[in-house]
């Protein structure tokens, strides 16, 4: 019997999730001496469980350019430690001030709010540690191009910065133009990294490229819309989080602009458009066709 493509993707998404976590916690060693608390704050953070999405893309894509699978794990998991990163700090009282993540109580919950911040800072070093390896990639102009994209896509034009707009959204007026914006820069610019590092790797044409990077672009709004539609309409316990707290506070989202009808509508839309991105890749990218129409009917 054929299994459903669902079933592909999830097995899929499952045995890379297994990956990254056996990799995860090779990369983060716990060290004697009283420096371990933070350590055991990182680890309690980044091996979690999660869906793993970012390093899965890098490795799918990866594939494409026929990449070490090895080298994109390393690659996918130096991701995972910034975006485990920003979801410590974005958890913090002085942030989102969330106690639950992925129904766990959150870093500064279980450790203190000392502890995480700190925690946090480390993850985000050590990501560009293992990018700058030698064992990463053999050539150091692919080494540091992966250093610059990354830092790039995190920082003050990109997640960090999607940050601060977010934390002032809800005192301004904010149309599609403005949401969109900010979800570009929050969160789509690791995801588009997270898809540009394979074919980095690879060595790819820039064509092939930029295939890859509209296909994150739309893969990366169509994933937050998804995100606004879960706020509004998930499970609490499934999802894993305390939800509504974009209405409760106020904050323009793309299903208050839109309407639940509406947004899904343009997921749906988004999905398939980047979908179509994939053309040059042929059947070498069926695993990330799948991925765009899962981020879009996903529960959590």
């Amino acid at each position: 019997m054929t299994p459903h493509v669902s079933d592909i993707l999830l097995e899929a998404l499952a045995a890379n999730a297994a990956a990254v976590n056996d990799e995860m916690a090779h990369l983060l060693p716990v060290p004697d001496g009283p420096e371990r608390r933070v350590h055991d704050a990182m680890r309690y953070s980044a091996l979690d469980g999660g869906k793993r999405l970012r390093p899965f893309l890098t490795v799918q894509a990866a594939s494409l350019f026929n990449v070490s699978p090895a080298a994109a794990l390393r690659v996918g998991c130096a991701l995972e430690m910034v975006h485990c990163y920003s979801l410590i700090h974005d958890d913090l009282p002085c942030m989102d001030d969330d106690d639950l993540r992925r129904g766990r109580p959150t870093c500064h919950r279980q450790f203190d709010e000392a502890t995480a911040l700190l925690a946090g800072d480390a993850l985000q070093s050590r990501a560009f540690e293992v990018l700058a390896a030698e064992s990463t990639h053999p050539d150091p102009a692919v080494r540091c191009e992966l250093v610059w994209q990354l830092a790039h896509a995190a920082g003050g034009m990109g997640m960090v910065g999607g940050q601060m707009v977010d934390l002032q959204a809800a005192q301004l007026t904010m149309d599609m133009a403005d949401i969109t914006r900010l979800q570009q820069m929050k969160t789509g610019r690791l995801i588009g990294f997270a898809c540009e590092a394979g074919a980095i790797l690879g060595k790819a044409p820039s064509s092939l490229r930029l295939a890859l990077k509209n296909y994150a672009h739309d893969l990366g709004l169509a994933f937050q819309i998804a995100d606004d539609l879960l706020d509004v309409q998930g499970d609490e316990m499934q999802v894993g989080k305390k939800l509504g707290k974009d209405a409760d506070a106020g904050k323009a989202t793309f299903v208050s602009l839109l309407g639940v009808e509406h947004a899904r509508a343009q997921a749906d839309m988004l999905a398939e458009q980047a979908c179509r991105h994939l053309d040059p890749f042929g059947d070498a990218a069926h695993l990330l066709r799948l991925t765009a129409r899962y981020v879009v009917t996903r529960s959590v």
